[in-house]
């Protein structure tokens, strides 16, 4: 196993205990509040941790090219499950209920199967990134033809990226939308195209949010943060509280004051706060660097890939695992607007780590692979046609 393979292990594993000692810090105020023992959400998320290692070991010792060959049933099976759950809200409309779906802060994410909640939009993720991976290498040479290398590949993109709207799931819709778009690019894709898609998305986008008062007031509550203090910019000014309180090296870890039931979700959307309340600037700024030098390194595995469908596929779990870190990172600071997406690795969140640490071992098989390929001593652009823009 090469350096660089070796360097992304380690930093997740890094990330991932790190993670541990936050949740053991932020987590028992809100357990004891939900009548949990203190212990309930560590206990919880380190069980999910061994289940995501064992996967992630699974799928680093497991062909990526698997993945190539696995792609539209996974896909169709990520598409029902949304497709479920969508439908178990239309039926909750219509006062038909059942035990396995309710809605929770106003969205419909998570199926309820006994003990475990299964987010389907985080096997959503992984299983649109694979598809657009294996769509695009097979239509290689073709990729900037309208309908095979665009139309296609954006309509599987937007069926997928609709059903999560639909939750509604804003946050992880843009997400996903615009790593499927980016991949899409790099596959071939006449950029041009994927403009003008991008911009109708985004009036489509703006179009819903202005015609959703939960949305809008929460756009409202960024751009006038003091006017909407103690509703819906609430958690927004908490956070911001928990770094000004934090300072350059923190109040001392187990020393927060604004994980007591001040700043809602502290273990979750907004545990950054509580690093950055806790560790102080130095520890808010390590955790960036950690999500830059993932970035660095899934791009080197990316260009290195011994193939068109393990650079695509590299170039699109990156981009999904460092852009959802940025969006975390940004809405806690107040950067963007608050959406629901959890800070990767560290967050608590059992889809979520199970599905990133897949996703990771697929990175570091393609890794392994790179670095057994003779050939991979040659950085190759993984957009390696040359089209009119």
């Amino acid at each position: 196993m090469g350096k660089t393979t070796k360097l992304l292990i380690y930093l997740v594993l890094l990330l991932t205990v790190f993670g541990l000692i936050m949740l053991a810090s932020a987590s028992p105020a809100q357990a004891e509040k939900m009548k949990h023992g203190w212990s309930f959400f560590l206990v919880h998320q380190s069980i999910f941790i061994v289940l995501a290692v064992v996967a992630g070991a699974g799928c680093a010792a497991l062909d990526y090219r698997f993945w190539d060959k696995f792609a539209v049933p996974l896909t169709l099976f990520a598409f029902a499950l949304l497709a479920l759950l969508v439908s178990l809200h239309v039926l909750w409309r219509m006062h038909i209920h059942t035990p396995l779906a309710h809605e929770v802060n106003g969205s419909w994410r998570w199926l309820f199967l006994g003990p475990v909640n299964f987010q389907p939009s985080e096997l959503a993720k992984f299983a649109i990134l694979c598809w657009l991976a294996s769509w695009m290498t097979r239509v290689r040479r073709r990729a900037a033809d309208v309908r095979l290398g665009f139309a296609m590949p954006l309509l599987g993109l937007g069926l997928m990226t609709g059903l999560v709207f639909a939750e509604p799931d804003l946050g992880t819709t843009f997400l996903v939308a615009f790593v499927g778009m980016a991949l899409m690019f790099m596959g071939g894709s006449r950029f041009k195209l994927l403009a003008a898609a991008g911009i109708v998305g985004l009036v489509g986008f703006i179009f819903r949010i202005m015609h959703d008062p939960v949305r809008m007031r929460r756009i409202l509550a960024f751009l006038w943060p003091d006017e909407y203090a103690k509703k819906e910019a609430y958690q927004l000014t908490q956070a911001l509280y928990a770094f000004v309180l934090g300072g350059p090296t923190g109040v001392g870890i187990g020393q927060s004051i604004q994980k007591q039931s001040y700043l809602p979700e502290a273990h979750t959307d907004f545990i950054y706060a509580i690093i950055g309340e806790e560790w102080g600037l130095v520890a808010t700024l390590s955790v960036v660097f950690a999500f830059v030098l993932f970035f660095i390194l899934g791009m080197r595995i990316s260009f290195r890939a011994p193939d068109q469908f393990g650079r695509l596929l590299a170039f699109g779990i990156t981009l999904m695992i460092t852009l959802q870190a940025a969006f975390n990172i940004a809405v806690v600071t107040g950067c963007m607007p608050t959406k629901g997406l959890a800070l990767p690795f560290i967050s608590y969140g059992g889809s979520s780590i199970l599905f990133t640490y897949v996703m990771v071992g697929v990175l570091v098989n393609i890794g392994r692979q790179a670095e057994a390929d003779p050939r991979s001593g040659n950085v190759r652009c993984i957009r390696d046609q040359h089209h009119d823009f």
